[in-house]
């Protein structure tokens, strides 16, 4: 499984400051699943703000349902068009923010 990262890249015009906090409410609704401790320990991201693209690692059962969350989440809240995920092998970067770390 090496192509376990999703690459969400948002259109101009989208908020990336709101779409990180709902990357953060995905995060809750899964620590309500697998627990606070386990989220902290799997989930990881990486916000690049420039670029509009969040990618986050999906190789865990709580990432991936991160991942999952995140794109009804935000699905619903910016609409279809808004953006486009897909998976990569593009590595997170090592100073990327865990669940429980500030980004």
């Amino acid at each position: 499984m090496s192509d376990t990262v999703f690459r969400f890249s948002f259109r101009s015009g989208v908020d990336l400051t709101e779409v990180e906090a709902t990357l953060h409410l995905s995060i809750l609704a899964a620590e309500g699943l697998f627990g606070e401790a386990r989220v902290r320990m799997e989930v990881s991201y990486h916000v690049d703000a420039p670029h509009s693209v969040i990618l986050i690692d999906g190789r865990t059962s709580a990432g991936d349902a991160v991942v999952r969350i995140f794109t009804a989440f935000i699905t619903r809240e910016f609409g279809e068009d808004a953006f486009e995920v897909r998976r990569t092998s593009q590595p997170i970067n090592p100073r990327a923010a865990t669940a429980g770390a500030a980004n």
